[in-house]
């Protein structure tokens, strides 16, 4: 009952959903992250470790980077398939369009150690202008 009450409480809040709506998509680092939600490393690292510490997501060390996915196996059908229903109510609701346009340019980039570089930071319309450090 404890893993269920973590569970809710990770799902409960706006952003974290919105974490595992990208994670569904496909894996992504931390600074992907940190672009698509236009939240600092700090914000989108309190968020992965209540949704690790909820099971919900798995973690990996790629070098000086580290990428989550979701962890598909520790979902239930049914509570994956409530996950993709709240994903397609905040689509139809618009409120997922800049993350999901983010995502896409994202996939657009070449695949290299973080596909989140200067350049597409800039030719996304973004102020900030580093990449994964």
């Amino acid at each position: 009952m404890k893993q269920l009450e973590r569970v809710f409480k990770a799902l409960g809040q706006s952003t974290r959903l919105k974490i595992i709506f990208l994670l569904n998509e496909q894996e992504l680092c931390v600074c992907e992250l940190e672009h698509i939600l236009g939240l600092s490393q700090s914000a989108v690292s309190q968020h992965m470790r209540i949704l690790k510490g909820a099971d919900l997501v798995n973690e990996e060390r790629k070098g000086q980077w580290i990428f989550y996915s979701l962890n598909k196996a520790a979902l239930s059908s049914e509570l994956l398939g409530c996950v993709n229903i709240l994903e397609n109510g905040l689509k139809a609701e618009g409120k997922m369009l800049r993350e999901v346009e983010s995502l896409q340019r994202l996939r657009e980039q070449p695949i290299v150690e973080c596909r989140v570089t200067p350049e597409a930071v800039k030719a996304a319309g973004g102020e900030d202008n580093k990449g994964c450090s």
